[in-house]
């Protein structure tokens, strides 16, 4: 149950962080309460998941998930540059994730 509680805090990241961009340096009130909600959510998730797990572990992977889903959705959503590096980058950051998973 854990690691589906690390698993959700890490795609709350992954909102948090495209939620940053819209508060334009949070001057919008609506965009930055729903940032601050979405940060605030994965962070008390990701404490849940280190309740059992790790703490090393559960940091490592949660910023992986994000790192992973920001420079996805990035890609994607926001036309962000791709480059044989980036997705060396994306490669090596799932590696780590699993890695951290089936050795912990």
């Amino acid at each position: 149950m854990s690691w589906l509680t690390l698993l959700l805090a890490g795609l709350v990241e992954v909102a948090w962080s495209q939620s940053i961009k819209p508060t334009h340096n949070f001057t919008r009130p609506l965009p930055t309460l729903i940032c601050l909600a979405l940060m605030a959510a994965a962070v008390w998730l990701l404490s849940q998941a280190m309740n059992t797990l790790p703490v090393g572990t559960a940091y490592a992977v949660f910023t992986g998930i994000g790192a992973a889903g920001a420079i996805t959705l990035g890609i994607v959503l926001n036309d962000d540059p791709v480059s044989i590096g980036r997705i060396a980058a994306l490669g090596l950051i799932v590696g780590g994730i699993v890695l951290a998973r089936v050795t912990t």
